[in-house]
């Protein structure tokens, strides 16, 4: 029999305290990025629904054919999905949005992605939910143009539209009125949600969901301060900021509130699609989203990014792209 003898191997000093250290970074930066991970949520696949507010499928399907149909606008071309176009990120990708016979209004359109999730409505929050957010476009002689009164009218002519109604609302003896076009627009808009971005799979323990420089951002993101209003699941505080940006004179809240406090202020608005929900800010005045990144840092946090900060960020922002809603454009009668 054969004798086999075994050396010892004995490493070198600094071999051996390469060793130790690099076993001790890897639970390290794991701690580290979980402490980054717990400063954030991720989006749920339903937004929060208020207990008066049932979201049954009769509403829904009512509530997406109101949002495709353009005759319960003045000129009969114009509908909810106009601006809020689902092929453009459900917004309309134009500075600001323009309405009846041509009409361009004062503000970007904000994109209705995650809008459920939002506790103030419009860019200076003049309606607290999406039932309110719901009837001011048809009304608004700049948008739809169109008397409430005028859009029943138009709907009772409509037997298909009578009897959705009163699927809809089977407890409403004339269900066929304002308020229900509301309850329905609003319902359906609850179901345009984006979950299961790469953001939210990494946060779920993806590791891979992310680049490397995609969590540079996304610490970036969190130590900068962003997070300090771009905060929640849907990435807005709800609340509202004064900011004024190139070429926006607008006055914003204030004009809500006749509160000096709000001159120039408006609310956070959702990070959740903003690299394809361009162009930003409330008077859509800047196309790409590395100067925007840039213009909020100088104004908001008071401080320059370095160009390799700002690659950073845009890419973990561009993480926050999730999965669009699978909505088919119904037939109209």
């Amino acid at each position: 029999m054969t004798s086999v003898s075994f050396t010892r191997l004995t490493l070198p000093a600094p071999v051996l305290a390469l060793g130790l250290a690099l076993s001790l970074v890897a639970p390290a930066a794991a701690q580290d990025m979980a402490d980054y991970r717990s400063q954030f949520e991720p989006l749920p696949a339903l937004a929060p629904i208020p207990a008066s507010r049932a979201m049954t499928e009769a509403r829904i399907a009512l509530g997406q054919m109101l949002f495709f149909e353009p005759r319960i606008s003045a000129s009969g071309v114009i509908s909810c999905a106009t601006c809020h176009n689902p092929a453009l990120g459900w917004t309309d990708r134009i500075p600001r949005a323009t309405g009846h016979e041509g009409q361009v209004g004062n503000r970007n359109t904000p994109t209705v992605l995650n809008a459920g999730f939002l506790a103030a409505q419009f860019w200076d929050g003049r309606e607290p939910d999406l039932e309110g957010q719901a009837l001011g476009p048809i009304q608004a002689g700049v948008e739809m143009a169109m008397t409430l009164d005028a859009a029943i009218a138009r709907l009772n002519e409509f037997a298909i539209y009578r009897e959705m109604f009163a699927a809809a609302f089977p407890d409403d003896a004339d269900p066929v009125h304002a308020g229900n076009v509301a309850l329905a627009i609003a319902a359906f808009e609850r179901t345009l949600n984006t979950p299961n971005s790469p953001f939210d799979r990494f946060l779920a323990g993806d590791d891979s969901a992310l680049t490397s420089e995609q969590q540079q951002g996304m610490r970036l993101f969190a130590d900068s301060g962003c997070i300090a209003c771009h905060n929640g699941p849907n990435f807005s505080d709800s609340q509202f900021h004064m900011i004024q940006v190139p070429g926006s004179t607008d006055e914003g809240r204030f004009l809500v509130t006749g509160d000096e406090a709000d001159r120039h202020a408006f609310r956070t608005p959702t990070l959740r699609n903003v690299a394809v929900t361009y162009p930003y800010f409330n008077n859509g005045s800047v196309e790409a989203l590395p100067e925007a990144v840039a213009i909020m840092g100088r104004e908001m946090l008071g401080q320059e990014f370095a160009a390799e900060e700002v690659s950073a960020i845009v890419a973990f922002l561009e993480a926050l792209t999730g999965e669009m809603p699978d909505v088919t454009i119904p037939a109209l009668p």
